[in-house]
């Protein structure tokens, strides 16, 4: 079973700072069809302009994953890290007990643009945790690498939860695909360009979320970027 999630129905905001689509409800958005799938709670495509960004804020009982497609996001939060987030880095901050953080656009030139992530934690009440890693582009070429585990299998980051998120870069043609095991299943979010998955076409922005399927086939229509959660 396949539903997709068209990019132009998520939920959108122009603030003038902030360019946002909201896959999920989130905030002032509210779509009771579309309140997570799974352990996947938030999923918000944002643009930055160049010295804005989010001031302090808290969060707690919350495993917050960040993926850069351009430009650069500066971090800080109360457990005193500091760091510049680019194309390539993945950024996990668990918020377990409470963490406060900033995230502001690095350049006063450039635009960036993000995908902020969310993942319920299988156990609340966790101490905070941060991690960043960088996964060059090659490593996703053709290919999906592993970004997100419960383990941190094969350099990726740590998360507590029983979710698995990849990264692939797709020219024309190239394929890939994704064995899911017995009652998993899939959410597989377009970063940019087209894919066909399953005999249906994504643009930029789409989602789909895939249940009591066996497994997930992606091909790419040239220079597209996709992510896909393996969730129990």
């Amino acid at each position: 079973m396949v539903e997709i999630r068209r990019g132009q129905e998520r939920g959108h905001f122009d603030r003038g700072w902030l360019d946002t689509y909201h896959t999920f409800s989130f905030d002032e958005y509210c779509d009771p069809r579309f309140v997570h799938f799974r352990s996947l709670r938030v999923l918000n495509e944002d643009r930055v302009v160049p010295g804005a960004g989010f001031p302090t804020h808290s969060h707690r009982d919350m495993e917050i994953v960040t993926y850069v497609l351009e430009g650069e996001l500066q971090h800080r939060d109360s457990m005193g890290n500091g760091s510049v987030i680019r194309p390539g880095d993945v950024q996990r901050m668990s918020a377990g007990t409470g963490v406060s953080h900033s995230e502001f656009n690095a350049s006063r030139e450039e635009p960036v643009h993000l995908l902020q992530i969310w993942m319920l934690p299988a156990k609340t009440g966790q101490t905070p945790e941060y991690e960043q890693k960088t996964f060059p582009e090659a490593e996703k070429r053709a290919q999906l690498r592993l970004l997100v585990s419960p383990d941190g299998r094969d350099g990726s980051v740590t998360i507590h939860q029983d979710a698995w998120i990849y990264a692939a870069r797709l020219g024309a043609g190239k394929r890939v695909s994704h064995k899911l095991g017995p009652e998993r299943h899939a959410w597989v979010q377009v970063a940019r360009g087209r894919v066909r998955m399953n005999g249906y076409v994504l643009e930029p922005g789409d989602g789909a979320a895939i249940s009591e399927e066996s497994d997930v086939q992606l091909s790419g229509a040239g220079g597209a970027e996709v992510l896909l959660f393996d969730l129990v």
